[in-house]
């Protein structure tokens, strides 16, 4: 008898709950742990678990008789799972407590049918939520850390958190015009409007990046309109010697390249297969980089003395910025991890520094809503480095901030976002 298919309904469902308990018990990115040629109801369903766990795993909870053991944890996220489907899509509640029950056998619990039917069969009414984590979807020190730092736009900061993000492309200008891949769109009939930058357009509707006309010679990628500010933003003369410090997946390093062809970029990356990864990202848009390091921003080790002209560190961070595309990150994420992050992103900005030509440019972002990670880390570099100079960043968009500009998410719009620019005297 064949395996399963990931097509297969029951399959998809068990595939869609390991990867949610992955991320609330193992920090794994969904992404990560769903299989890239999965059904898209198995994307649905784990990012939408995530996306409403707090208020559906109160609901289960209300039906559970006593917590399930912790090696049978899995199942609490196929509840959660279940009762998503119930709550949040139009799926048939008979086929979705059906299959979701039929899911325990790939999970290897064919024990708990009866639990699994019985709890998604008497799920209580939708009612009063007990907890702020419930009725917002949010961990309770993400609410206190959103809170402090934006007070005037929360709770609608959470509600945004809670919709879904839109799909944003740019457009790869050596290889088509931006007004031609309109063109193009229109031909194929995918609704689109421009978006923050020159390159951005945001689709109407997500669709398979790879069903987008030209993609796969290059002519677009898929990328966050605010994402797209970077290339904007850092500062280039001729020929300049640019390092992108964090740099896979890749977009902003291939963006920047674009726009000055003329330009030497290096991508250095910690992880040597997201960095394989970009390698192949820039053979299809055309981009071959003039260097690909593995190496840690936070040390020297990999470099070889010659000083770059300009230094964009997109650092690592709680990505608070992107919970709409990234729900998992309610899951996995802790207060703590802020503190470690920031401690991470000030290491990076201190070992990059000597990097820098006198007169160059480093451009500080994070897709962090959080002052810790952004205006703080920055502020106190500055302080500390008299070299330094924060350069204000006059824009239409966003906010000004304490030592940067940011970028809160919007319905319909780009994602969460703070730049910084430190000019070095």
């Amino acid at each position: 008898m064949s395996a399963p298919s990931l097509q297969d309904p029951a399959t998809l469902r068990a595939g869609a709950a390991r990867a949610v308990h992955a991320a609330r018990r193992r920090g794994v990115r969904l992404e990560a742990s769903l299989a890239a040629d999965a059904a898209p109801l198995a994307f649905e369903l784990a990012y939408g678990a995530c996306r409403h766990y707090y208020s559906l795993a109160a609901l289960v909870n209300a039906r559970l008789a006593r917590p399930l053991r912790r090696r049978d944890e899995v199942l609490h996220a196929l509840l959660v799972v279940g009762a998503y489907q119930l709550r949040h899509t139009r799926i048939p509640p008979h086929a979705a407590v059906a299959e979701t029950v039929a899911a325990v056998e790939p999970l290897r619990r064919t024990w708990a049918k009866g639990l699994v039917n019985a709890t998604l069969r008497r799920l209580p009414a939708a009612a009063p939520p007990a907890s702020r984590t419930e009725r917002w979807d949010h961990p309770e020190w993400m609410l206190h850390a959103m809170e402090d730092a934006w007070p005037e736009d929360c709770p609608a900061l959470f509600r945004v958190n809670n919709s879904r993000a839109p799909m944003a492309l740019r457009v790869n200008t050596r290889r088509t015009a931006v007004a031609a891949y309109r063109r193009r769109l229109d031909a194929a009939g995918i609704r689109h409007r421009p978006g923050l930058t020159t390159e951005a357009l945001v689709l109407a509707a997500p669709r398979r990046a790879r069903t987008l006309p030209g993609f796969a010679a290059g002519w677009v990628s898929v990328q966050d309109e605010a994402a797209q500010l970077a290339a904007h933003l850092l500062p280039a003369k001729p020929g300049a010697r640019m390092l992108d410090a964090c740099a896979a997946p890749g977009g902003k390093a291939f963006h920047f390249q674009e726009r000055h062809p003329d330009a030497a970029v290096t991508a250095l990356d910690a992880d040597p297969q997201r960095l394989a990864h970009l390698r192949d990202e820039g053979r299809r848009l055309g981009h071959p980089l003039a260097a690909t390091i593995v190496g840690d921003a936070t040390t020297p080790d990999w470099w070889n003395g010659a000083p770059f002209d300009a230094i964009l560190v997109d650092a690592p961070c709680s990505g608070t910025g992107t919970l709409r595309r990234h729900p998992d990150i309610k899951l996995s994420r802790a207060a703590k991890d802020v503190a470690s992050a920031a401690a991470q992103q000030r290491a990076m900005l201190h070992n990059l520094w000597p990097m820098l030509s006198p007169g160059g440019a480093l451009l500080y972002c994070a897709c962090s809503i959080l002052p810790e990670e952004t205006d703080a880390v920055v502020g106190g570099f500055a302080q500390a480095t008299p070299s330094a100079a924060i350069k204000p960043i006059e824009a239409a968009w966003g906010r000004p901030s304490a030592a940067g500009r940011v970028l809160l998410p919007t319905c319909g719009g780009p994602d969460g976002f703070f730049y910084a620019r430190i000019d070095k005297r």
